[in-house]
């Protein structure tokens, strides 16, 4: 576990804030000017507390040539935000907090998976080499990679797996490609092309008609709820508020979460702007 001397110094000194802490390192210039680039310099020195991830600057090295340069540029300022902020965990967690989690909420909003790889603690893929160098408001762990989240929309998510064919159909015939292109967060319960296949021959044909529109648009805000909602809390609900106004109602049974009859086939698919659950049934709300 190589760190440098300034580090281990900047272990036993007096606690200072999380900015103060890395810049007295001397190994975390990088972060730090994308932090100032981002203008969440602030931000890292509230008072929190906070968990920061920080990557060296060997990590931000590894990136591909040109990244870094790119990332710092004022016209790509809401992307840093969003990779920088998957590095911040609100509350102060010590390793030992860390490791008892599977993942960790982030303060981008999507969640970074912990996982052990080698006997070694990895987050989001990334090796964590040191752990617990405390600061005034909050608490440092060190990471050998710099963490990507999930930079594409719910919409790009679902139309890159291409299994999802229908529903992208069925989105620009509803107009509604905008609305889940937005800011959001949205949970998306997304009925596969063979969810779609199931429904009575020419249903979706008849749908996509202009003048069904209205009907089309309907069914499918029945399959969106606002906010992000994982799998472990939906289970915890016996309901799902969708958008449209339509409660789906949520049952579990034999280890499958169903939603209104339809099945959740696979969980927890992230987006940028919320968070995607399979689902092998079309919802036709009441």
């Amino acid at each position: 576990m190589e760190m440098s001397e300034t580090l281990a110094g900047a272990r036993s000194s007096a606690p200072n804030d999380i900015v103060a802490v890395a810049a007295g390192a001397g190994d975390f210039n990088t972060l730090i000017a994308a932090a100032k680039a981002a203008g969440l310099v602030g931000v890292l020195q509230s008072d929190g507390p906070l968990t920061v991830f920080a990557p060296t600057d060997a990590a931000f090295a590894k990136l591909p040539k040109g990244t870094v340069e790119t990332l710092l540029k004022p016209e790509n300022k809401q992307a840093l935000v969003e990779i920088l902020t998957y590095h911040v965990v609100p509350g102060k967690l010590e390793a030992s907090d860390v490791l008892k989690k599977k993942t960790l909420d982030t303060a981008n909003g999507e969640r970074a998976k912990i996982a052990m790889k080698n006997g070694k603690p990895t987050i989001a893929g990334a090796n964590i080499v040191a752990t617990d160098i405390e600061a005034s408001n909050g608490v440092i762990h060190v990471i050998d990679a710099v963490m990507i989240p999930e930079q594409r929309d719910v919409v790009d998510v679902a139309v890159a797996a291409g299994t999802f064919k229908t529903l992208a159909a069925a989105l620009g015939a509803a107009d509604l490609v905008t609305t889940l292109k937005g800011k959001g967060p949205f949970t998306v319960l997304a009925p596969n092309d063979a969810a779609f296949a199931k429904l009575p021959k020419g249903t979706v044909e008849t749908l996509l008609l202009p003048e069904n529109k209205g009907k089309l648009k309907e069914i499918l805000l029945a399959h969106v709820v606002p906010g992000r909602v994982y799998s472990d809390q939906v289970v915890k609900l016996k309901m799902a508020p969708t958008v449209g106004g339509f409660k789906a109602p949520i049952t579990v049974k034999d280890g499958k979460v169903m939603v209104d009859g339809a099945t959740v086939v696979a969980a927890d698919i992230e987006a940028s702007n919320g968070v995607i659950h399979v689902i092998d049934t079309v919802i036709i709300p009441d």
